[in-house]
């Protein structure tokens, strides 16, 4: 390498002038590193400062509160995919259909009595021929109500309504 290439090198690292870079370069025997350490005494090129590299993170707290962790860690349980939740509600559905039953009665005596999973079969299959088969039960004086374990009252509350309208009709009906 020229002098005059060695110069400009310098000048550049050590952000010197051409004439500091010379005369460093000439005080070193055109030693590159020499005059960097040269210029470095003479105050004209900042040293380096020291670096340190560690793993430690100081804004990370030492010790986190467990309930929060608990809570977190749970909400992020419950976000399940639809495909989770559809076998959840599917799951409850049929569990509830072998729990409890549909049962009709006429005249205070009992009919039959199928589970809910049985009737829900039926009227997907047979919906047409089993609404017809209902309404005529009713103006017979048949009554529809559901037990077993889960609590039905509304759905028979309602059901006891459709009685007493069907008997109301039928009432109305002998009187003409």
């Amino acid at each position: 390498m020229e002098h005059f290439e060695k110069v400009e090198k310098l000048r550049q690292r050590a952000s010197v002038s051409y004439e500091e870079a010379k005369q460093a370069l000439e005080a070193c025997d055109w030693d590159m590193l020499e005059a960097m350490v040269y210029l470095e005494k003479l105050g004209k090129v900042a040293s380096p400062g020291q670096e340190s590299y560690s793993t430690n993170f100081d804004g990370q707290p030492q010790y986190v509160s467990v309930p929060e962790t608990v809570r977190r860690n749970t909400e992020y349980s419950y976000q399940e995919g639809f495909g989770s939740k559809m076998n959840r509600l599917f799951g409850k559905m049929w569990k509830a259909g072998k729990e409890n039953y549909l049962r009709v009665s006429r005249k205070g005596e009992e009919i039959i009595k199928v589970p809910v999973w049985v009737f829900v079969v039926a009227l997907l299959f047979a919906w047409h021929t089993l609404a017809i088969i209902m309404l005529v039960s009713l103006f017979l004086e048949c009554h529809y109500s559901f037990c077993g374990k889960a609590d039905l009252s509304g759905v028979n509350d309602a059901m006891e309504k459709a009685s007493t309208f069907a008997d109301k009709v039928k009432d109305e009906y002998n009187k003409l």
